[in-house]
């Protein structure tokens, strides 16, 4: 207990008997008045500002040579004293907002040798007002919020509060003068984050979201390989020259684990997991020559060459678990999915995402940013808290926040199914949506069963089969910002796949609103045809 004593003694008449001294702890501050050399009394400092909480927690504690003859008063009323040990003890309790009195007093033997003293405090419950000027309603429901102009241009707001004695924003102190604010951004954070105190200790947060609009994409997926072959990398930037496409989504780490450049994250290097396929350095600088936004896509969770060195160094949480304590492989194969819980892992898939976007990537998309498909009661997630989901979603909030200030947005593969059976991988879309810039969701008609939106066959019918399910996301995210950038088929799987399927998919995207996407071919070999040369106006 910090005490500080009081420069006003108590004056009392020679020989007097009386000897009190009254206690009360305020949030570990005490303040002691001495009263001569016989009478001692320590009490709240007068003038004091305590919050409702420290205000519930005050004790009053009194040492007198004549406990019997001590009174304390609250607001004009007796307080009830009780006898603990050779002390006299009060709880104030709950105590209303506003201004309070506390009093203590006790006779002396002779005249004019009363003792006492009067401390008057107030409580203040309300917090601080905080500000933010500028913010638009969104539609649909979407919360109130901040839209920056660029992702990769400089950005500021300005605000006010009322109340407050000191303002942080992302725990930084802000200069607040006659309780206006402005805070300045390099680039456009995920999240405003202002904490402000008053002069009693009570805080306000106030977090507004900051929305970058997401550029109209027309992207094809690329391996590291492919872009390492001259021929499969040729057909990709005669694509960008005839104006067909303006982004291309590179892989940075695959689905086997292996990172497709020269990472020097530590753990990747401490796996094996750098190739150095191609030279991200090279291939940024290239593409964004001719105008091109780069997508690093990230295979999270579904990570073989972490999983199997992981389990031969001992290091068995950060796998996916069996009831029996086995590594769960399901059709991946054995130790093939790691645990997306372990904060090594999740820090892993995190520290390749900020890398990635320091280098350069435009764009961070995630793909298995899930669990294993299969029943939920068969694995087990060591030191999972909550749910699969709710993992998921902080995982994306935690990427979002850091990679950020580094100019990239923000993307996340989910599966077709999702939208609808969020407990199948553990992806929950509307949850998933509060996080990211867009959310990419996997339409290929080949992977919808029959019977699928009313649909004998939903693989030979792209146009409807797309449709159907972009407009069952657009439900979904009302109320998020994020937009949709759907993966669509530009592959044959059951039925065979040409210029006009992949148009008919595209259209039917498009119609919806959305009039971005991503084409998958896992060969690479993409139909050029069936996008519209001239197309699309600048990338930026």
């Amino acid at each position: 207990m910090k005490t500080i004593t009081s420069p006003r003694p108590w004056l009392l008449a020679a020989g007097s008997t009386a000897a009190v001294t009254a206690v009360l702890v305020a949030g570990g501050l005490a303040i002691k008045k001495v009263a001569g050399p016989q009478l001692r009394i320590t009490t709240v400092r007068d003038g004091a500002v305590l919050n409702r909480a420290d205000a519930a927690r005050q004790t009053l504690v009194i040492e007198a040579g004549e406990p019997g003859k001590v009174r304390a008063r609250l607001d004009g009323r007796p307080l009830a004293l009780r006898r603990q040990g050779g002390r006299l003890v009060a709880e104030l309790g709950a105590l209303a907002e506003g201004e309070h009195e506390l009093s203590v007093s006790a006779p002396g033997s002779l005249p004019l040798t009363d003792g006492g003293d009067t401390r008057r405090f107030t409580v203040d419950a309300t917090p601080p007002s905080v500000t933010v000027h500028g913010l638009r309603s969104g539609a649909n429901g979407q919360a109130p919020h901040l839209v920056a102009a660029g992702l990769r241009r400089p950005f500021s707001l300005s605000g006010e509060v009322k109340g407050a004695v000191r303002v942080l924003s992302d725990g930084r102190p802000a200069k607040v003068r006659k309780g206006k604010f402005t805070l300045d951004y390099p680039f456009p954070p995920d999240m405003v984050r202002i904490t402000a105190y008053d002069a009693a200790g009570n805080r306000t947060d106030h977090h507004v979201p900051v929305v970058v609009p997401h550029p109209e994409t027309r992207a094809v997926h690329v391996t590291a390989l492919a872009w390492a072959s001259k021929p499969l990398r040729e057909r990709i930037l005669k694509m960008i020259r005839e104006k067909r496409i303006n982004a291309v989504q590179l892989d940075i780490k695959d689905e086997d684990g292996i990172i497709g450049y020269d990472s020097q994250v530590p753990l990747a290097r401490e796996v094996k997991a750098t190739r150095g396929i191609y030279d991200a350095r090279q291939a940024l600088d290239q593409l964004h020559a001719m105008n091109v936004r780069v997508i690093g896509r990230i295979v999270a969770f579904r990570d073989p060459q972490l999983g199997k060195a992981s389990w031969r160094a001992g290091k068995r949480d950060r796998l996916v678990r069996t009831p029996d304590g086995g590594a769960y492989g399901s059709q991946y194969g054995a130790q093939s999915f790691t645990n997306l819980a372990h904060p090594e892992v999740r820090k892993y898939n995190i520290d390749l995402a900020v890398e990635a976007a320091r280098l350069g990537f435009d764009e961070i998309l995630y793909d298995y940013v899930r669990r294993p498909d299969g029943p939920l009661k068969s694995m087990r997630f060591p030191g999972l808290r909550g749910s699969v989901e709710d993992s998921v979603a902080s995982f994306i909030a935690e990427t979002r926040r850091l990679v950020r200030p580094h100019g990239a947005f923000l993307g996340a593969s989910v599966y077709g199914i999702a939208a609808t059976r969020p407990h199948e991988i553990g992806q929950d879309i509307a949850k998933i949506g509060k996080h990211v810039d867009y959310v990419a969701p996997m339409l290929y008609p080949s992977h919808w069963g029959a019977g699928e939106f009313g649909l004998k066959n939903p693989n030979a019918e792209p146009y409807k089969t797309v449709y159907a399910s972009m407009l069952t996301f657009h439900k979904v995210l009302r109320g998020t910002s994020a937009q949709i950038v759907p993966w669509l088929q530009d592959f044959s799987l059951g039925h065979p796949y040409g210029v006009a399927e992949v148009k008919a998919q595209i259209e039917a995207a498009a119609k919806t609103g959305s009039k971005s996407f991503l084409l998958w071919d896992p060969a690479v070999r993409y139909h050029p045809e069936a996008l519209t040369p001239g197309a699309i106006g600048k990338s930026t």
